[in-house]
């Protein structure tokens, strides 16, 4: 084993103490594990068997558009001539009541479901999925409102419903907490640094501000129409959106073409679709292609370690096989087959604090090296 010289030595430790500091310093970036991505809640007429089957069925569609993060893998052949086989794919099924309403909760095997995808060549979004806060202003004639938790209106209950069909995490701020350094004005001029600072205390990776509105946001000629309207007809609504990410220090705003109809929910809904598609085309996972993607973990020291840097490796959903390359020291290079591409699997571990990148920053950058990550040890 080659030595090394006192000046390489010390040149390693001023590397390992300026990276630990960056380490120590980096900003964490934060995400939700999504909880029951594989089961679905249908309302029901009653508990014969044409209607559990339909309900079934329709759990199944519900399922699929969470596990695929978009609509459109409902058009896709392959899956559309899977749901027929859905007495195969669910483990388990009940009924609940709620307001009055019944209704059937399915749950289907993650593995069935996932090798659907992986059969169809279609995108899976994984379970780890970036939380947003969601900052929404309803403006009616000449006031505007912050819309709340508390308050449940027909736009809560439109984020409500999107969050359990997409699986997205969106946080309303509350308005204890709105309250405070965040004014109406602000979120509606969209004024990025006092979004940011009034958005922390939610640990979001992203900030959403969404505007309704059936005055300000009209053309002069849409207000006519609507004075005109009185009680013959809707008056159009208007609606935009604009989009933070916090990760990793960037922070350009990314600003919507506006929306409109005559149903703020019905505009609502349509435009967190929309951002929940923006967001799948960053994070999900090309299951097309099976990519070899190695990486190395420099601070594996026990064999407890080992397993629980590889067991993390395997669970994610990025990944299909992990293998063991070379071990030297501290250090364990893994051979990952991916579903996708490398891209889409750093995107993922970008919002998962557990395995954090070293960077050398003394150091040329070189393509095609190997990424080497640091496991932050939980006991």
């Amino acid at each position: 084993m080659k030595k090394l010289s006192l000046t390489g030595m010390m040149r390693y430790w001023l590397v390992f103490t300026v990276n630990l500091l960056v380490l120590l310093t980096q900003s964490v970036v934060n995400a939700v594990e999504v909880k029951d991505l594989y089961v679905a809640k249908v309302a029901v007429n009653s508990q014969s068997s044409n209607d559990r089957n339909l309900a079934l069925k329709q759990a199944l569609r519900s399922v699929l558009v969470k596990v695929g993060g978009q609509q459109q893998v409902l058009s896709d052949d392959e899956l559309k001539k899977q749901l027929n086989r859905y007495n195969s794919l669910v483990t388990n099924y009940r009924y609940e009541r709620a307001n009055g309403q019944q209704y059937l909760r399915a749950s289907f095997d993650p593995a069935k479901i996932n090798d659907l995808f992986v059969e169809a060549s279609l995108p899976i979004w994984g379970s780890l999925r970036p939380q947003i806060v969601l900052w929404l202003i309803n403006e009616q004639g000449l006031k505007r409102n912050l819309v709340v938790p508390e308050k449940n209106d027909e736009l809560t209950q439109a984020v409500t419903e999107f969050i359990e069909l997409r699986g997205l995490p969106v946080v309303l701020p509350n308005a204890e907490l709105a309250g405070g350094s965040l004014s109406i004005s602000d979120i509606w001029g969209r004024f990025q640094q006092p979004l940011i600072s009034a958005s922390q205390q939610y640990l979001a990776e992203a900030i959403l501000v969404v505007r309704v509105s059936d005055n300000t946001l009209l053309s002069q000629e849409q207000l006519t129409i609507a004075e005109q309207c009185q009680l013959l007809c809707q008056p159009a609504i208007a609606l935009d959106w604009s989009f933070i990410s916090t990760a990793n220090n960037d922070e350009t705003q990314q600003f919507s073409e506006r929306y409109y109809g005559t149903e703020r929910s019905e505009l609502l809904s349509q435009a967190l679709n929309d951002i929940a598609d923006d967001l799948y085309q960053r994070y999900a996972l090309t299951t097309g292609d099976n990519n070899q993607f190695e990486l190395e973990v420099a601070n594996i020291d026990s064999l407890a370690h080992y397993v629980q840097v590889k067991d993390f490796l395997q669970q994610l959903s990025a990944v299909q096989s992990v293998k063991l390359v070379s071990a030297v020291g501290m250090t364990r290079r893994f051979n990952l087959t991916l579903l996708g591409s490398k891209q889409a699997l750093l995107a993922s571990l970008k919002l998962n604090s557990t395995l954090k990148q070293y960077i050398d920053p003394l150091a040329p950058e070189i393509p095609g090296s190997v990424p080497v990550f640091y496991w932050e040890q939980h006991e």
